[in-house]
């Protein structure tokens, strides 16, 4: 019996494995296939790369589903056996990242399917369908990595990726410098980030997930006074990649992409990859703190801490940007960084339960209604000829009924209103804010308020009351690629939070959320009732706000009653223009010093001055051969002289 179960065992493992590659790799060889085989087949192209992302969907629900919440390591390769250096490639399987390869390979499809319409008469189709294709690798690459450094390797693909799909409109300069923006920026985080993992590997010998964990479980203070600095120094990237204060000016840009682009990074791949990346190594922030040198004034606090006051910051700088812009997309960019700003918070707060689960239940049902609210801006876009103002749109509710009551759905699960999925994952980040902090509580309950309203402000100024512009008059619904994505999208959105997703992920996500049919809608009132009405309560004022202001309004009153204050909001407290003054102006000034530098000083003196020294010296003593044998007779005579005077001192 035993034997058999062991067999069991190894052949159960091996169909893991091989079900994980071929998840990883799939969009991978569509993606190289395309651009090798069919780049300008339009059809083709299409077939390929949405064929390949939906293998991996379908590959990634059975692993869900037959193999259970169990864990797996799917046996490694060695990469880079150096001494004191074991980097290898391998795969790890477990509930949080099997459940993320459903989020991730689910939201795609449908975004590629999205796009089929969207991108129709795009000349550079196949190009797309490519560049879409190797995004989703990267992040299944980070998903499924098993060390730190796969992971970096992976994670710099994603910013590749991104490069390539914002700045897919190259002709375009706002899009070439909204990605070179978001590549530039992400590589201050990145490069935190290595720091922190050449800390760890420093302090702990490897830099193997499951054997680092091991160790910080036998030895919580084995990262000794460095904890603090590690655990911020991985923190920087995911600061770059989800978008955190200060490197948060970059996600607001990428809109300049296709919307699709916008969809998938903001839902399930770029901005996803900081915070499973942060669940995924939370081991490190439930170690003993430590500090360095003038930091040890920090005393017990923690990496983690930090962590929650700058996610806690983000959400509400975020959410007050957003109330008074004007562009649909960017709207949904600054909700989009005002959520991940809770979910960083969830992630710092965690650390004293040492759970992150918060963090991923809200991630999770993130990605579906924000996939859905970017596909539905994408469609009134696509409907109003690519008019992006939500003040020159109007009445769009009786032309796009479609679009409208996904839309509508969308915006009730972002703001947290019950029964929808986003109310359930918000209450698990309140009621941990209201046990563990309740200043951050307040604060979370604030911006939930903002959520409502520029949400409830944007479906009333767009979707109600008159048209007004032309474009908007002649709008319509958008084609069945576009609208069925949107309509599938809804069933997430209402019903993923239901799911008992507490008991399958075990220890790595437990949403503690109500299991019992009975409980499912009420469960957070049972659990921790304080923070459910409060959230609950935050999102009806938040609408009554809204509601108060904007119903059949013509122009935004709020520029009136704020005065300077909704300028320097609408102009997003002007983080970009200080940045280019500070920071620009500071680089301008040390590339002129290091120019003058390399120029003058390398260059000139120590280059340039030791051979023209070199070449003066050999012409001198060329003078000196004159073929004279009297001259030379002289000087063998002086030279002579000269040793013996020496001599004699």
């Amino acid at each position: 019996m035993e034997h058999a179960a062991v067999q069991h065992a190894v052949e159960s493992g091996s169909k893991i494995q091989d079900l994980a590659w071929m998840i990883l790799v799939a969009p991978l060889v569509m993606a190289v296939g395309t651009t090798l085989f069919v780049p300008r087949d339009r059809t083709l192209a299409a077939i390929f790369n949405i064929g390949g992302v939906i293998l991996s969907f379908c590959l990634s629900f059975v692993l869900f589903c037959v193999f259970g919440g169990g864990s797996a390591q799917c046996t490694p390769f060695e990469w880079l056996p150096i001494a004191g250096l074991d980097v290898h490639i391998g795969l790890h399987i477990d509930p949080l990242a099997s459940l993320m390869l459903l989020v991730v390979t689910g939201v795609a499809s449908l975004v590629m399917i999205y796009s089929t319409g969207y991108m129709h008469d795009d000349r550079s189709y196949p190009r797309f369908f490519a560049s879409l294709s190797l995004f989703v690798f990267s992040m299944l690459g980070i998903v499924l990595a098993d060390n730190f450094v796969m992971l970096f390797i992976f994670w710099e693909l994603v910013g590749i990726s991104s490069y390539l799909l914002i700045g897919f409109w190259y002709a375009r300069p706002a899009a070439a410098d909204a990605s070179k923006k978001a590549f530039l920026t992400n590589r201050i985080g990145d490069f935190g980030f290595m720091l922190g993992i050449l800390i760890v590997w420093s302090a702990l010998g490897t830099v193997d997930f499951a054997v680092a964990k091991a160790k910080l479980a036998e030895n919580p203070t084995l990262l000794g006074s460095m904890a603090g600095i590690a655990g911020l120094l991985i923190f920087m990237g995911a600061m770059g990649k989800s978008a955190q204060f200060p490197l948060h000016v970059w996600l607001p840009d990428a809109m300049e992409g296709p919307t699709p682009v916008s969809a998938l990074i903001h839902a399930a791949t770029m901005v996803a990859a900081g915070i499973y990346m942060l669940c995924r190594v939370f081991f490190l922030y439930t170690a003993a703190p430590g500090w360095p040198g003038p930091l040890s004034m920090l005393g017990d606090l923690s990496a983690a801490t930090l962590i929650s006051l700058v996610g806690a910051f983000t959400a509400l700088l975020a959410a007050l940007i957003a109330v008074q812009q004007n562009d649909i997309k960017r709207i949904l960019a600054f909700s989009t960084l005002s959520q991940l700003g809770l979910m960083v918070m969830a992630v710092g707060l965690g650390a004293k339960a040492a759970n992150p689960s918060a963090a991923m239940f809200h991630l999770v049902t993130h990605a579906f209604f924000k996939a859905m609210l970017f596909l539905g801006a994408g469609s009134v876009i696509h409907a109003c000829h690519h008019e992006q103002d939500i003040w020159k749109m109007g009445g769009l509710k009786a032309k796009m009924p479609f679009t409208f009551w996904t839309f509508l759905i969308g915006t009730a699960a972002l703001a947290g209103l019950p029964p929808f999925s986003g109310f359930y994952s918000k209450d698990e980040i309140f009621a941990l804010a209201l046990e563990t902090n309740p200043i951050l509580f307040g604060v979370g309950i604030l911006v939930s308020v903002l959520t409502t309203f520029y949400m409830s402000r944007l479906v009333l100024v767009a979707f109600f009351g008159s048209t007004r512009s032309e474009s908007a008059d002649h709008a319509h619904e958008s084609p069945g690629s576009m609208k069925w994505p949107l309509v599938v999208l809804t069933v997430p959105s209402l019903m993923v939070a239901w799911l008992p997703l507490g008991p399958f992920l075990s220890e790595s996500f437990d949403p503690a959320h109500p299991v019992h049919l009975g409980d499912i809608f009420f469960g957070p009132f049972n659990h921790n009732p304080i923070a459910a009405f409060f959230g609950f309560g935050a999102a009806l004022f938040g609408f009554s706000l809204a509601y108060s202001l904007y119903w059949k309004a013509t122009k935004d009153p709020l520029p009136t009653q704020l005065g300077l204050l909704s300028k320097v909001m609408r102009n997003r407290f002007y983080f970009d223009e200080i940045y280019e003054t500070i920071f620009i102006s500071l680089h301008n000034l040390f590339s002129h010093i290091a120019d003058w530098m390399d120029r003058w000083v390398i260059s000139g003196l120590v280059v340039r001055g030791v051979s023209g020294l070199v070449d003066i010296s050999g012409r001198a003593l060329r003078l000196v051969q004159t073929g004279n044998i009297q001259s030379y007779t002289f000087f063998f005579t002086v030279g002579v002289l000269l040793v013996v005077l020496l001599a004699r001192k």
